[in-house]
Formats: structure tokens, C-alpha cells, sequence
């Protein structure tokens, strides 16, 4: 026989020996924290049609699977409340793997793009304010996270590039993602002896078609999804590719709900923002088989005509993608928003002020998810509004105690008539609601507040969570 032909004889024997191995997705590691009160997946590959059992420190219990024809498998385990350290034990006849060091608790995903990205300590020459200070008394092991490494595929992947769980300290706090730990640590405080684990999927200056799946996206006919085998000129904003290799791999892993920051890179087609964010949330509920709570971060302003290709009015009023995501909170069951209308910065599209967005997503899941009574949800918002004569009257959500603005005067108000021409409004604070009028607009149709590229939002709810942009019309740019 020719020498080539035996090499060839070993090398296929040694790629399906080393294929048939018992493995699991770096998803799973030491450290990892699963999702309490329920039944969590985990899976893996092994030799095909082979027995797989899996032991459960917490209760004692094992419990047997088999491979599938192509030797993947999947265990769902019972998770107890919270606690641990606890162990895991997966073996087949011949092999072992074992997880230490695991927790049950609650487990988030935060996902988005750059702004859930910046890890704690900043990118170049971009801070996160007070950082150091936070990452220094970072140690607890309650706080897990995890994050998934970037990768652009055209196909859907069955598994992520490795990574591994990390207990919160702050050699590994200062690279993980500022607003993830925020929210974390203010979740994990308000819930005392549960531990808090975090799956951060996020890809800096990605488009939101990016983290959508072709079927849903095939029904948006202006958007080209690319094929097995093409090549992909954008990484990150490339419809599908970051749903192909770093979302895909991570669902089906238990969760308690989601965190998204996202919006920045589709500011200049908020229409479409519209329609795609309920898109995908529904899509991505269907595929983790749970309608997990979904909590976003509107966009901070910012002067979005400062970047490439330096557009500005119109739909580039980066307030549109603001008030699309706005107006989601009506097509999206159990979401929720918080406003950052007070942290933007005019030069920054990556505030410095982290802290803030983070913790908000922690009070707005806090009160929603876990029921924590005492405060209300962040992110107060319009409501509705009437007109009485010249004067036009705002109601706002999630202000139940007021609102204020700090004996500031209220100048981001803007009124029309019905030739749809803005005219900057008088507007006081009155039992809870805004007056709004002007001396130009005798009959006023349309109420719009501080909806500019990049503003400084004036107006609060009296436990200091500002109100968002928003416009009471539906007219075109």
C-alpha cells in the first residue's frame, strides 16, 4: 500500500477519534452560573447514539441522555433556588468532564454594540467615570460573567469561539462590560444572597440586522442576506453574521431576561429600527421557548453629524431612532426602557457615565421582573396629550409622584399647528403634567420635547430618572 494512502488511513482514524470526543461549548465552564427554579439545558457532542449521563451536585440526581446520528446531545437539568458552589459531572463509558465552582442564580444576557461593549476600564482616550475606584472593590463571588468572543459567520454556528466564566474581581471586572457590571451589582445588592451571571454578546458599531436570523429578515425585502460561502465586507453590520456565530451558540442557555443597549449604527433609518427591534425580540423569545423580560437603553444624544458620512436634519436627527425605540415599548410585551437623555455627551458617542445607564436597567428589572415595590420604573415617558384652546397639555408615564426639573425652567419644548411648523414653547409644570403654548401657534396640533441630535434633557420625575425625548406627531422628517 502507498505510503500517502497510510497517512491518509491515520489521519481520517485520528480526526474521527478526536471528533468523537465528549465535549461541551465554552458556554459551559467552571464558574458558570445557572438559571434558578428551572430546567436549563446543556449540551455537547460525543460519539453518535452514545450514552450520556450527567450528575447534578445540588440534588444528587443524574440524568441519562443519548447522542443523536450526529453525537450531539442535550441534558436539561433541575436547578434549586439559589446557592452553591456546586458541582457538575458529565461522563460517557470511557470519558469525564466536570464543572466546579458552579451557582445557581439569575442569569442574564446583555447584548448590543459598542456602549454595552466599553468595558470598565474605558476604551483609548474614553473613560468611564469613577471606574478605578468601582473596579478595585469589585470582588464578590456572587457576580459572574461571561463573554462571547466576536465572530462574523455566515452560517449559524452550533458553538462560540472558547471562553469561560469569571467570578467578579477586578482583574477581570476592569474588561468586562461597564454597563453589564453596573446592572449586575446593583441587581445582586437589591437581591442579597442570589448570584447574578451575566452573558455579555455584544460587537461594537453593530447594526441591529446584524443580530437577526435570515427567516425573520427574508420577510424585509430590501435586505441582502448573504450566503454560505460569501465573503462578509462588513463584520459587524452584515445582516445575520453576528446572530450566526455569537448569539446562536448561546440560546437556549437558561436566562431570566435581557438586557440590550444598541441603536447608535441605525440611527439614520428609524423607520426601519421601528419594525425590526419587535422583530427580533419576538424572534429571539421564540428560540429561547420563554418570553423573557427585554429591558433596552434608548440611545444618549449625540452629534451624530460629527461622524462619517457627516449627515445632519432630517431622519439624521438621531431623536427619530430615539423615539422609534420609544414607541417599541407599545409593540413589545413585557420591556421595558430606560432614558439617558442627562449622561450624552456632544463629542462622545460613548458616555462616561456608565454607571447610571446600568444601574437604571437594574431598578427597571428590579421593579418589573422581581417585583420590588417603593420606587417606580425608570424611563418616564409621554403619555398623552390634550388641547384646550392654545395650550396643549402633556401626561407622562412612570411619574407617579411628579415631575420636576430642579426649578430649572423648562426651554426644550416645541409646538405646531397644523402647517407642521415648530415653534419653541412656553411650558410650565402644573399637578404633575406640562402646559405647553406659544404666541405663534394659536391652534396647536403637534407637541414635540428636547428632540434634537444632541440636547441635554431638562425634565425629571421626582425620583430623578429624566424623561425621554418624544414628539406627539407621526410627520415625516
Amino acid at each position: 500500500m502507498p505510503l500517502k494512502i497510510i497517512f491518509l488511513i491515520v489521519y481520517l482514524n485520528v480526526i474521527q477519534k478526536v471528533s468523537a470526543q465528549l465535549k461541551v461549548p465554552g458556554l459551559f465552564s467552571n464558574n458558570m452560573v445557572l438559571q434558578q427554579k428551572s430546567n436549563p439545558p446543556i449540551w455537547g457532542w460525543c460519539k453518535p447514539n452514545e450514552k450520556v449521563e450527567v450528575f447534578q451536585s445540588w440534588n444528587k440526581q443524574t440524568v441519562k441522555v443519548q447522542s443523536d446520528d450526529n453525537g450531539k446531545w442535550i441534558a436539561n437539568l433541575s436547578t434549586p433556588t439559589a446557592g452553591g458552589p456546586y458541582f457538575i459531572q458529565i461522563k460517557t463509558i470511557k470519558e469525564k468532564i466536570e464543572f466546579t465552582n458552579v451557582m445557581i442564580g439569575e442569569v442574564w444576557l446583555c447584548t448590543g454594540q459598542s456602549n454595552m461593549e466599553m468595558p470598565m476600564k474605558g476604551f483609548r482616550d474614553q473613560p468611564i467615570l469613577h471606574s478605578t475606584e468601582d473596579i478595585v472593590h469589585s470582588k464578590n463571588q456572587l457576580i459572574r460573567f461571561i463573554k462571547i468572543p466576536r465572530s462574523s459567520q455566515t452560517t449559524p454556528q452550533d458553538s462560540a469561539k472558547y471562553s469561560n466564566w469569571q467570578a467578579a474581581d477586578p482583574s477581570t471586572v476592569s474588561n468586562f462590560s461597564a454597563t453589564g457590571y453596573y446592572f449586575a451589582r446593583e441587581l445582586q445588592k437589591a437581591l442579597e444572597t442570589i448570584p447574578v451571571g451575566l452573558i455579555n454578546v455584544s460587537y461594537g458599531g453593530s447594526k441591529i440586522e446584524a443580530w437577526m436570523d435570515s427567516s425573520v429578515l427574508a420577510s424585509m425585502g430590501q435586505i441582502v442576506i448573504p450566503h454560505k460561502g460569501d465573503s462578509i465586507k462588513s463584520v459587524n453590520q452584515t445582516p445575520t453574521v453576528l446572530f450566526n456565530g455569537m448569539l446562536k451558540p448561546v440560546i437556549g442557555y437558561g436566562i431570566k431576561g435581557c438586557i440590550w443597549y444598541q441603536g447608535e449604527s441605525n440611527y439614520d433609518d428609524p423607520k426601519a429600527y421601528e419594525k425590526l427591534l419587535p422583530l427580533m425580540t419576538s424572534r429571539w423569545r421564540s428560540l429561547w421557548g420563554t418570553e423573557f423580560p427585554f429591558f433596552y437603553a434608548q440611545i444618549a444624544p449625540f452629534n451624530y453629524a460629527s461622524l462619517p458620512p457627516y449627515y445632519s436634519g432630517g431622519k439624521y436627527n438621531s431623536a427619530y431612532l430615539r423615539d422609534a425605540q420609544r414607541k417599541s415599548l407599545k409593540t413589545i410585551p413585557n420591556s421595558g426602557m430606560i432614558t439617558l437623555m442627562d449622561i450624552g455627551e456632544a463629542e462622545s458617542i460613548h458616555p462616561m457615565h456608565k454607571k447610571e445607564g446600568g444601574e437604571r436597567l437594574a431598578y427597571l428589572s428590579l421593579n418589573k421582573t422581581y417585583e420590588l415595590k417603593g420606587f417606580p420604573i425608570p424611563g418616564p415617558t409621554f403619555d398623552s396629550m390634550t388641547i384646550a384652546g392654545n395650550i396643549a397639555t402633556i401626561k407622562l408615564l412612570n411619574a407617579p409622584n411628579g415631575i420636576t426639573s430642579y426649578g430649572k425652567p423648562l426651554q426644550l419644548f416645541e409646538i405646531a399647528g397644523a402647517d407642521k411648523t415648530f415653534f419653541p414653547a412656553q411650558a410650565v409644570i402644573s399637578q404633575g403634567k406640562i402646559k405647553v403654548s406659544s404666541p405663534y401657534v394659536s391652534n396647536p396640533v403637534a407637541v414635540r420635547y428636547a428632540f434634537k441630535d444632541f440636547i441635554v434633557g431638562e425634565l425629571y420625575n421626582t425620583e430623578g430618572f429624566p424623561v425621554s425625548s418624544f414628539r406627539t406627531d407621526d410627520w415625516d422628517y
